[in-house]
């Protein structure tokens, strides 16, 4: 059986280099929102493989620019 692995809210934090503190993973909790989180007693865990769930819900598409993507063709 697979271990899941958890961060605490800190690591959470650092994990996206300050851009979500504590204080807003406190406030999503309270209002359900933001990445899945586990409670254990006071404890509060989320999950690795949520966290990149989540990541990938918030992930912003691009398009190429028609230069970059007539190069990439021609390379073809």
């Amino acid at each position: 059986m697979a271990e899941n692995k958890f961060l605490t809210p800190e690591e959470v934090a650092e994990r996206y280099r300050g851009g979500i503190s504590v204080g807003t993973l406190r406030n999503w909790r309270a209002m359900r929102l933001g990445p899945s989180f586990v409670k254990v007693g006071k404890a509060v865990l989320y999950p690795i493989d949520a966290l990149d769930a989540w990541d990938e819900t918030n992930k912003v598409p691009c398009r190429a620019s028609r230069r970059l993507s007539d190069t990439v063709s021609d390379r073809a």
